[in-house]
């Protein structure tokens, strides 16, 4: 007996995603290369080939490891060319090495308990998100590595899409270029990509978690760097000359607000001042920052603070050297998206289209969208079904990545009849 289309589709879907998640594409925050870790250029050669399978004869992974390809226009008339972009890489917070996907087909409602490591628990009541997802498969880790649905739920959707529109001709659209980027989870995502190479009038992340979601804004972001130099001598003669940098360091962060501006206390617009790296001896301490803001200008306040904070811990310990180095990461992308009103309307119109109602939303981070929009190129954040990112506690639901595939369908459809 025929399987239905439909259980095809989704058996198509589901096998692709596992198979990607089990390349481990881990970041590298250390390193000084570009792509930051082999992983990366390995997943970009196999969808490349893949893409080149359907027939994308241009589809190509350039010297940096990003991978691009064309879907040709099948209209007469002039379209603008869309883009569609997901990241190769995962988060450096979770190991990504040896993913071991589990599938939870008519999922019960209930808590899930991931069976690799039974002291992980995805919990009903801290994800409420698993009581719209009852009944429906649902794909978790077994609690040793992060999932890798961000963003490989995003790439799996787009090699999706690209695989209908190639054998659907009948399907119209306009010139449709695909972008696949590395190192986006540590803030390098579009470093290398060439906009008058992509050649798109916008573009769009399938970057976001559960359904029928646009993100048109996000954080600004900028990274603050604190180095702590001390004095580091054998503790037997230390009296008077040691100044011990980890000392220095605890501090340093004993004085920046706990009780507001931080991830834990924050929430909505609200931004936050957030250490999350921290390595060193006696000698000498790095820490990492993260400074985050939907306004801009708020960001150099954040910075300034570092600043005094160091300053002050500097008075009392006169022998120390504190330096706060701050690097522009991204911006939010709203004001960019007003430049061009249509990406986000259209995408409104293929979400209901669709059968969704679609929900404006903003993002408490950043995508390679806010990168993109920042250099001109606007590009909106949309719906993949990813939830509790970088996390061993990530899942992803199935059906949202199938419905995330029915959006782009309808958008390049769209975009043909409206652009």
């Amino acid at each position: 007996m025929f399987e239905s289309s439909y259980h095809v589709r989704m058996k198509t879907l589901l096998d692709r995603f596992c198979r990607y998640v089990q390349i481990d594409t881990q970041a590298d925050e250390k390193a000084v290369c570009y792509p930051s870790s082999p992983g990366q250029l390995e997943f970009g050669r196999l969808v490349t080939s893949e893409l080149r399978a359907m027939g994308l004869n241009d589809a190509v992974q350039d010297e940096h490891g990003i991978v691009l390809a064309t879907i040709p226009s099948n209209v007469k008339r002039t379209v603008p060319t869309i883009a569609f972009n997901s990241h190769l890489d995962t988060s450096p917070e979770t190991s990504g090495h040896g993913v071991k996907p589990v599938i939870h087909r008519n999922y019960d409602g209930n808590d899930i308990v991931l069976k690799g490591d039974t002291s992980k628990v995805i919990r009903v009541v801290d994800c409420p998100e698993l009581a719209t997802v009852k009944g429906k498969t649902v794909i978790t880790t077994d609690g040793t590595t992060l999932l890798g649905a961000d963003d490989k739920a995003g790439i799996s959707v787009i090699m999706e899409t690209a695989a209908y529109l190639c054998s659907h001709r009948e399907v119209p659209h306009g010139p449709i270029r695909i972008c696949f980027t590395c190192d986006e989870e540590i803030g390098h995502g579009v470093d290398h990509v060439d906009l008058e190479k992509l050649g798109a009038h916008v573009g769009y992340t399938l970057d976001g978690s559960g359904v029928g979601e646009i993100d048109y804004e996000t954080f600004s972001a900028d990274l603050a760097t604190v180095t702590i130099t001390g004095i580091n001598v054998h503790p037997g003669i230390a009296r008077g000359r040691m100044v011990n940098a980890i000392r220095l360091a605890g501090l340093f962060l004993d004085r920046l607000p706990r009780l507001t501006q931080t991830p834990e206390t924050t929430a909505d617009r609200d931004g936050f001042l957030h250490p999350y790296r921290i390595e060193g001896g006696v000698g000498e301490v790095s820490m990492r920052i993260l400074l985050r803001d939907f306004q801009t200008s708020v960001l150099a306040q954040r910075a300034n603070l570092l600043r005094e904070v160091a300053r002050l811990v500097m008075l009392e310990y006169p022998a120390a050297r504190i330096e706060v180095k701050v690097t522009p990461q991204y911006r939010n992308m709203t004001e960019g998206l007003k430049k061009e009103p249509r990406v986000v309307a259209f995408a409104q119109e293929a979400m209901r289209r669709a059968g969704l109602e679609p929900k404006l939303t903003i993002v408490r981070g950043g995508t390679d969208g806010s990168r993109l929009t920042e250099l001109g190129l606007p590009t909106p954040n949309l719906s993949t079904g990813e939830h509790n990112a970088h996390s061993p506690l990530e899942w992803a639901c199935l059906e949202e990545m199938d419905t995330a595939r029915q959006v782009l369908i309808e958008l390049v459809q769209v975009w043909a009849a409206q652009g």
